[in-house]
Order: structure tokens, then sequence, then C-alpha cells
């Protein structure tokens, strides 16, 4: 009986362990990487956008797409004539997100090599990232608006938010706020649902602008006035 269940344990693992195999072979070419990264910023690319920004030839841009979205790394969305791709969930850019962190802090050429704007302020997939974003998870945690783990809103931070113009979709399935590992900073910044309301609000309000075609944020002098006035951020 204790081998069967032995046999059984031993199966189960070897899948389990063939599928993260797989999953890492995928992701084991630098071309492909670079095609993960850019869809960090959380938009939709087409396939000749991803050429162009991975350095490669169309037909071989389409034989990585095709490995990725294999994997489930990577969604394909078709509208039209046109088709689009992304990253395949939230889970797949917080798994980038900690690879970042893994080679930031191991390679001293890579530090050297990311510029300061994007360590001030980048997209994480669908959330805002590096200093300004650690800088206001810090600031939402000691005014009492999210709790002290990060992982849920308070009375009062439902409150501040819904004056300011920010209404989370209780109906949503995913994690109304959590910790996200931040790869330059080693600190947590806003994930969840939160995050990605934040990020909208900042945009839509003009408090910060996407560089196209870049995960780079950059804060509008009306964002760090608004920073400074609703979260006691300093530039």
């Amino acid at each position: 009986m204790s081998t069967r269940n032995s046999s059984f344990t031993e199966s189960e693992n070897y899948s389990q362990e063939t599928d993260m195999a797989s999953l890492a072979a995928a992701m084991s070419e630098a071309s492909r990487m670079k095609i993960l990264c850019a869809l960090m910023d959380g938009r939709a690319w087409t396939a000749t956008e991803l050429s162009a920004v991975a350095g490669i030839a169309a037909s071989t841009t389409s034989s990585h797409l095709s490995r990725l979205v294999k994997a489930n790394l990577v969604s394909c969305l078709s509208q039209g004539r046109h088709r689009y791709f992304r990253l395949y969930n939230s889970r797949i850019a917080s798994l980038l997100e900690n690879m970042m962190g893994v080679t930031f802090q191991a390679s001293n050429p890579s530090r050297s090599k990311v510029p300061k704007e994007l360590l001030k302020a980048r997209t994480c997939y669908d959330h805002l990232a590096g200093e300004v974003a650690v800088k206001l998870y810090e600031s939402l945690i000691t005014h009492g608006w999210i709790e002290s783990d990060g992982n849920d809103l308070t009375l009062l931070g439902k409150e501040k938010f819904l004056h300011l113009g920010i209404t989370l979709d209780t109906k949503s399935k995913r994690k109304k706020c959590c910790p996200c590992l931040d790869w330059s900073e080693r600190k947590f910044h806003v994930g969840g649902f939160l995050g990605a309301s934040l990020l909208i609000f900042f945009e839509n309000n003009n408090w910060i602008e996407k560089v196209p075609g870049y995960r780079e944020v950059t804060i509008t002098p009306k964002g760090y006035k608004a920073l400074h006035r609703h979260f006691l951020i300093e530039g």
C-alpha cells in the first residue's frame, strides 16, 4: 500500500517538475525574454512591434510567439485582421518581476544599465512600480489606508479612496490589494485590483504619463503635487 502511494507521489512530482522545466525552457532564450519584458507594460502588442523591440526578423518573432503562447506565457487576441499579444495573466507578470529582482541584485553591470527614470517609476504589468510606488505603499500603510500586511483595505482607506473617486469593484475575483515585491527597490509596492485602479486613476488625472513602447512612467508636475497632497510623498 505504501509502495503504491510512494509511486503515485513520485509520478505526481515528476509531472510538475516536467511542467516547470518546460516553462523554463520556453523562457530560456534572450529574444523571447525581450518579448516578455516588453509585454510587462500591460499593453497588447502586435508581432511587428515585438519584432522591432526584440531586434529580430518577423519570421523568427512568429516562431517565438508560438512557443510562448503554447507555454501559456502569452495570449493571442484577434481583432479583425490584426492579432495582438499580451502576457497570459498577472501571475506571469509577477514571475517576471521576481526574475528581474534576482538578476538585478546579482549583477552589478545590470544595475548600471538600468535608466534612472525606469527605477523612479515604471509599470509592473497593470500597476505602478519603482521608487515612487514603494513610497506610496509605505504611505498607505503608515496612514492606515491599507492593512499592515498590505492584503486588504481598511475602512478608512475605503472612505479615502472613494473620496478621491477610486471605486473598487467588490465583485472582482481578484484580490482587492496585495504587496508586490519591487525588483529594484527590494521593498513592496501595491498590486492587486487597487494597484491597477490607482494606475488608471493616475493616468486619467494626468498625474503620470506613460512612455509609449516602454515600461517607463513619467510623474508630471501635477502628479508630484497631488502625490504630496494626498499621500505625503516627496518627489
